[in-house]
């Protein structure tokens, strides 16, 4: 048995997010058949799908931003017309009015909605804040027990922020619910992997949930050329990289602009998403390739192109001609010229055994096993980059099984972890987002294109260790008194538990401590 329940560890913290709590029998089920129990999720490509009634498509949610600022931007316009004119501004007021109109650049109506939204607070550093973002105000001190003055009444979300919680609250319930949650993990690999950030401004954190949605999960088990073109054309993707700014030199718009080619999404497809570095690209490769997608954009508000916040081509801002890139020359035919790029980078050797090193460094180790990274390129390469080959392949492999777990949770699976486990399904995303602010790995909002980091050296740090500890304590004061550590320590590791685990659990001074030190045991942090 003991054999079975590393196993059966194996099998729900290395693929999953770890048992749930309750009566769901998820450790015994996966001490069973842990090869089967994991694999199971991947024979169910529609249960990758997020659909949740009142989460809208990447049009409707731009068509809403764009409404919304617009009138913003009007509101604005005549406060500031009525404060400099108070007096009657005759007929000049209807052509200033469309002057104004003329001048909101789509870039500037989403870029502006950035400032009207609360301010985030940077990551906790203290105990204290770190206690607050679960919901926990930090213990008064004598400096902050003079009488405060009246909090002025909290204002409305705005439907940017609605959007954002919403979509984070569908994800999250979704990964606390889920059976073992392989399926899921995948899906938070490859957003992250397709990486945006929702603090680049309206736009992004408007779309972030509905990028993943549409871009990310109807690929996961499905081919990765498919993923990446879905990737790439989504209106998500091309604001967070700027490519709606690039223009063609020598198209219409680059000529009547005197502005040109913006290399952010050409030089990330090659570096981030494909190739990697080092992968045989040269900067002539990514000038050709920003070449090649000019023109790739979307809808604006008036929707000229198409739908507003839709994905369209305008062959006005695309840089004619052919262009050779990585060797090979793409005649003219427009948006189909980055498509066959794009198809073409997929299928590369450098790409397969990119995403083969940073699939085996996800799921098994920093450094993964060499021969484990060849079998997956490999199997990339066979399959044309079929991305539940890869999953099976990674299951199938005897180095995911017998590689110790070594590998810290990252706080956003440290979190829905520790929410599986006790059986807290959220219906606010409020505490979880919070807790994420404070561990530093904000939802969606990474600080650069290359993702959250994925490595013990970013996220088993002293401060950061110290911040779960005081997060675990949190937690434990709000929910000990109900529950017996002893139980949940059985349906986290059983026998595969160590004796110094068990022993600290057993010999806790109250129930609330022993939970909070069993949410911080090897067992439950390590993957």
């Amino acid at each position: 048995m003991a054999r079975d329940s590393q196993a059966a560890l194996v099998a729900l913290h290395r693929f999953g997010f770890g048992a749930r709590g309750g009566a769901s029998g998820d450790f015994i089920n996966a001490a069973s058949d842990p090869r089967g129990f994991v694999k199971a999720e991947l024979s169910r490509p529609n249960g990758v799908l997020l659909e949740v009634p009142g989460l809208l498509s990447t049009p409707a949610l731009g068509k809403a931003v764009f409404d919304y600022q617009f009138e913003v931007q009007q509101a604005r316009n005549a406060a500031s017309q009525s404060a400099a004119k108070p007096a009657a501004i005759g007929p000049s007021a209807p052509a200033d009015e469309k002057a104004q109109r003329r001048n909101l650049s789509l870039n500037s109506i989403a870029m502006d909605m950035a400032p009207r939204e609360p301010p985030r607070e940077p990551p906790a550093k203290s105990a204290d804040n770190a206690n607050a973002s679960m919901g926990n105000p930090p213990a008064p001190s004598p400096e902050t027990m003079q009488p405060a003055a009246p909090k002025p009444p909290p204002q409305p979300l705005n439907i940017i922020q609605k959007t954002f919680r919403a979509e984070a609250l569908a994800r999250l319930q979704r990964a606390i619910i889920a059976d073992g949650g392989f399926t899921e993990r995948l899906v938070v690999f490859w957003s992250n992997h397709f990486c945006i950030s929702a603090n680049k401004g309206g736009l992004a954190r408007m779309w972030a949930g509905s990028f993943e949605r549409e871009a990310i999960r109807p690929h996961v088990l499905g081919r990765f050329g498919d993923m990446l073109k879905a990737v790439e054309q989504h209106p998500a993707m091309l604001f967070f990289l700027d490519n709606q700014q690039s223009l063609g030199p020598d198209s219409r718009a680059g000529k009547n602009r005197n502005r040109g080619l913006n290399e952010n999404l050409a030089r990330e497809i090659m570096e981030l998403h494909t190739l990697g570095v080092g992968g045989g690209y040269s900067q002539d490769d990514v000038t050709a390739l920003a070449r090649v997608i000019t023109g790739w954009t979307y809808a604006g508000r008036q929707g000229q192109l198409g739908a507003p916040g839709s994905f369209v081509f305008n062959a006005n801002a695309h840089q004619p001609g052919a262009h050779r890139v990585m060797g090979k020359i793409y005649e003219a035919d427009g948006v189909a010229q980055g498509e066959a790029v794009l198809s073409d980078i997929a299928r590369h050797p450098s790409t397969a055994k990119f995403i083969a090193t940073k699939f085996a460094r996800h799921f098994v180790a920093d450094e993964p096993p060499p021969a484990l990274v060849a079998r997956l390129a490999d199997v990339f390469t066979r399959t044309d980059g079929d991305l539940k080959a890869l999953a099976t392949a990674l299951t199938d492999s005897d180095e995911a099984w017998k590689t110790p777990l070594t590998k810290v949770r990252s706080p956003y699976e440290f979190l829905v972890a520790t929410g599986r486990l006790l059986a807290q399904i959220p219906s606010d995303p409020g505490r979880y987002l919070g807790g994420l602010n404070a561990l530093g790995q904000p939802l969606w909002s990474p600080a650069g294109p290359n993702g959250f980091p994925d490595s013990n050296a970013a996220w088993a740090a002293p401060e950061g260790m110290k911040l779960r500890l005081d997060i675990s304590a949190q937690i434990a004061s709000r929910l000990g008194d109900g529950i017996d550590p002893r139980d949940l320590l059985e349906l986290v590791a059983a026998d595969a538990a160590s004796v110094e685990t068990r022993r600290t659990v057993e010999r806790a001074e109250s129930r609330q401590q022993a939970l909070a030190l069993l949410l911080m045991s090897p067992e439950f942090q390590r993957r």
